[in-house]
């Protein structure tokens, strides 16, 4: 029946797109792709010239069009080269150019994509009409990123694969609806009571779909660390759609085992989450193999989640699902990261779900997106959402921390910052940078080490997605704040010599909780130094070392490079500086509820502790009138 109910839907829009295009276009053929429709033809140039005719056509059939040019008539891939090298400005200093003939595509990677594409697409449009590709600009990453090589290339070396993929998603979304009832139900499978796992299932009488699917890290009981992804109401077989808000793990990181476990449909998220996400989900295989545990999924899931992937960028509308339209909006948290409007049926009702989100603006981020062209239903989260959890102002976060590090240098000593990879050592970056700038911290070495140089490098590769401050700068005055003179990378063991061989400096290293990583190698030389200083820039879990020492812990048992047990004694100042968190706090959180436009019918509250989620839900009820509501984990609510 479903299958029938496709072929329908597909000849009725075929069936437009003949009408409307031209004959003397000599249409070849029309498949989906994805949420795309599209459109093969011989003579490409009569609907460039004639740009109204695809804007009347989507207008028509309210589908996403591409269009693309017959094979039959593309030019030779090496003469195609050499035009494209012809057309474009020299300034725009093209890296690489490589060939997708499945898709018709010539993929050019530029350091200045902007000179490439020209005012109006000028130059695209060239491209198209000279060699008969259809030109796709990427931007070459400043700091060279390994998983951004790796991404790209993964994705085109498995370009028929790729093609199976969007050819079936297209089938699915443009699938003929079969039921007439109205019906929304939401069933949180995580992260809901509780912070870790998120996972909310959407479901209406014709669609399903997946937001998020985390895990629990403090967990290691599967029942508790992972999703309820055996609940009745969940079947991968009938999922249409994941959508990713961001790429921290409790939000995607068992994603790959869906894959593992049969499902072949498509992942929604932003360009920058795709590369995060798996960087962090490899990581995470690695961190599980070193301490001996069972591994939820392996690489070859890791990688379907590439090629399954459809990245969405900010504001585009999407179709996911035949009743079912995603738009992604910043939310301010880390890079990428999304707020999620779902627009379902034809007006019937609208989702927005925030995922963990910073309604104020920072050195790194924009504040999050409050204004939507719907809103009946806001899911959000409460991460800070208790009486007691109101932040300082960011300036006075920023004095206070450049001015521990500033005492701490003029006396001759190291800072050591334990920091998270993701976000935070970014905007820790651009704090030291701009207060070294403005002279209130002293111009002295800064080393980092572990996975932030990779992760930098992620964030250099979309200043599109960075405050518009850091925009100006890196697309248009040429200024990388994160390739200050000043930041030194630390790539092996063996380059740690220099940095306690320094009379003072600033060290920013992972992990950010003193559990691991070469944050903890550092800790073992330093603590002993009254002179040099520790500052916890990011929430020390309850039984982490970190914790333990900002409770007081003044002797560590370590063991040294030679597997001997040594006794750290800790005399070095130990600073914990709050407040440069990328969520919102208990005022922010409820500002935004205020501000959010239009104001919704419903609020629902996630991602929390349950006490500080009904003292919000308790809060928002009392102070705006709106129905809120804190549901537990395998509760369904129905919106419609």
């Amino acid at each position: 029946m479903k299958k029938e109910t496709t072929d329908s839907s597909r000849r009725s829009i075929v069936d437009v797109v003949l009408q409307h295009v031209p004959k003397e276009a000599e249409v070849s053929r029309i498949e989906f792709e994805g949420p795309r429709l599209a459109i093969y033809t011989k003579k490409p140039e009569i609907l460039l010239e004639q740009s109204y005719i695809i804007t009347d056509l989507v207008n028509r059939i309210r589908k996403r069009v591409t269009l693309r040019c017959d094979p039959s008539i593309r030019m030779n891939e090496e003469e195609a080269k050499r035009v494209i090298e012809k057309i474009v400005n020299p300034e725009a200093e093209i890296t690489q150019i490589f060939f997708d003939p499945v898709l018709g595509e010539v993929i050019i990677e530029a350091k200045k994509p902007g000179l490439v594409i020209s005012k109006n697409g000028l130059t695209l449009q060239e491209i198209i009409k000279t060699t008969k590709w259809r030109p796709r600009v990427l931007r070459t990453p400043p700091i060279t990123s390994k998983i951004i090589a790796h991404v790209r290339y993964y994705l085109y070396s498995e370009a028929e694969e790729r093609k199976r993929i969007l050819h079936n998603v297209g089938e699915r979304i443009f699938r003929q609806p079969l039921y007439k009832g109205k019906e929304v139900l939401i069933t949180p499978l995580g992260g809901f009571q509780q912070v870790g796992r998120s996972a909310v299932l959407i479901r209406t009488k014709e669609s399903m779909v997946l937001i998020d699917c985390g895990i629990n890290p403090a967990s290691t009981n599967p029942e508790e660390a992972y999703p309820r992804l055996d609940a009745e109401e969940f079947d991968i077989e009938s999922l249409d759609a994941v959508i990713i808000s961001h790429a921290h793990l409790d939000h995607c990181g068992l994603l790959p085992m869906l894959f593992k476990y049969g499902y072949d449909g498509p992942v929604y998220c932003s360009e920058p989450t795709l590369n995060l996400m798996v960087l962090l989900q490899l990581d995470y295989l690695d961190v599980l193999k070193r301490e001996g545990e069972i591994l939820p999924y392996d690489q070859k899931d890791v990688r379907e989640v590439v090629t399954h992937t459809i990245p969405v960028s900010f504001g585009v509308v999407t179709d996911i699902a035949p009743d079912i339209r995603l738009t992604l909006h910043n939310s301010g948290h880390i890079l990428g990261s999304s707020i999620i409007h779902l627009h379902i049926g034809d007006g019937l009702h609208n989702i927005v779900y925030t995922g963990d989100f910073k309604f104020m603006k920072t050195m790194l981020l924009e504040a999050s997106s409050a204004t939507f062209p719907r809103v009946e239903t806001l899911i959000m989260e409460s991460t800070y959402g208790g009486p007691e959890d109101v932040m300082p102002p960011r300036f006075e976060v920023e004095q206070r921390f450049a001015t521990i590090v500033s005492q701490t240098v003029n006396n001759d000593g190291k800072v050591l910052i334990p920091v998270l990879a993701v976000g935070r050592a970014q905007e820790i970056m651009l704090v030291i940078n701009e207060y070294m700038e403005r002279g209130v911290i002293p111009k002295v070495p800064v080393f980092i080490e572990g996975m932030i140089n990779e992760v930098t490098a992620i964030h250099t590769a979309f200043p599109e997605y960075l405050s518009k401050e850091l925009q100006n700068k890196i697309l248009h005055e040429n200024v990388n704040p994160f390739q200050s003179e000043q930041f030194f990378i630390i790539k092996h063991a063996s380059g740690r010599d220099e940095v306690f061989n320094e009379r003072s400096c600033i060290i920013l290293a992972t992990s950010g909780m003193l559990e691991g990583g070469p944050a903890l190698e550092y800790f073992r030389e330093l603590a002993p130094d009254e002179k040099n200083t520790i500052v916890f820039v990011s929430y020390q879990i309850e039984g982490t070392l970190g914790r333990r020492i900002l409770n007081g812990l003044r002797e560590v048992s370590m063991i040294d490079s030679e597997g001997k047990i040594r006794v750290i004694k800790i005399k070095a100042r130990v600073e914990s500086v709050e407040g440069f968190s990328g969520h919102s706090d208990r005022s922010q959180l409820l500002n935004y509820v205020k501000r959010i436009t239009p104001k919704p019918q419903r609020v629902i509250i996630c991602h929390g502790e349950k006490s500080k989620s009904l003292s919000l839900s308790s809060a928002i009820e009392r102070t705006f009138r709106i129905r809120c509501s804190v549901p537990a984990i395998l509760e369904t609510t129905r919106l419609y």
